[in-house]
């Protein structure tokens, strides 16, 4: 029997660690080596792994982004921090 999904985190904190875990399986390794400072260009993000991502945000959290959005926001704390300002636009917020 599988394990029901819970609700990712919408808070600055759990957000980075949230992307963090999903980047880290995009590039494959271990949380512990992604800083949410260094852009993920940087770790070898190509443009797959990017809209990647960017689905899995949009499945997560049911917002709808532009694919350009982990270019945009190159690193997971700018990312994180575009995606609780998105939130708090669509009344979202925790």
């Amino acid at each position: 029997m599988s394990m029901p999904m819970t609700e990712p985190p919408r808070t600055l904190e759990g957000l980075t660690a949230w992307l963090v875990d999903r980047v880290s399986v995009y590039l494959k390794r271990a949380p512990s080596e992604i800083d949410p400072v260094v852009p993920l260009a940087e770790y070898g993000l190509d443009s797959v792994a990017a809209l990647s991502l960017c689905g899995d945000v949009e499945d997560g959290f049911g917002l709808i982004l532009d694919p350009t959005v982990a270019w945009d926001y190159p690193t997971v704390d700018a990312l994180a921090t575009h995606l609780v300002e998105e939130f708090a636009t669509a009344g979202g917020a925790p």
